[in-house]
């Protein structure tokens, strides 16, 4: 069972508070649209998810050779309440983010996205 001190000291950082809001919202989302999203590397990108993910709070799939990550749908509630209120109450923090997803160029398709 996830405790609050783990959610919280794993939403501490920028980087990962950006990338769980935004998996929160697309529902899924790989590396490379992170990387585009957050405007930032692949090393840094992928540390940060591997700690999330560590942390329980993400759990990632491979499709051909693209990692796609989400929520770990055993988060209890109050922590998917708290992404959500987050997310709404913080719209403006990661419009940027999300106009950079939507723009992304060759953006890959997931197959849980059509299924």
């Amino acid at each position: 069972m996830i405790t609050p001190p783990e959610v919280f000291k794993s939403l501490a950082d920028e980087t990962r508070v950006r990338a769980m809001l935004l998996i929160a919202n697309q529902g899924e989302l790989c590396v490379c649209e992170l990387m585009c999203a957050l405007d930032d590397n692949q090393p840094k990108i992928s540390r940060h998810l591997a700690q999330l993910r560590s942390n329980d709070l993400l759990l990632d799939r491979r499709q051909g050779q693209w990692v796609y990550y989400r929520l770990n749908p055993d988060l209890p509630t109050w922590v998917r309440e708290i992404l959500q209120v987050t997310s709404l109450a913080n719209a403006d923090w990661i419009k940027d983010n999300v106009a950079r997803l939507q723009h992304m160029d060759g953006r890959p398709v997931s197959e849980a996205a059509c299924c």
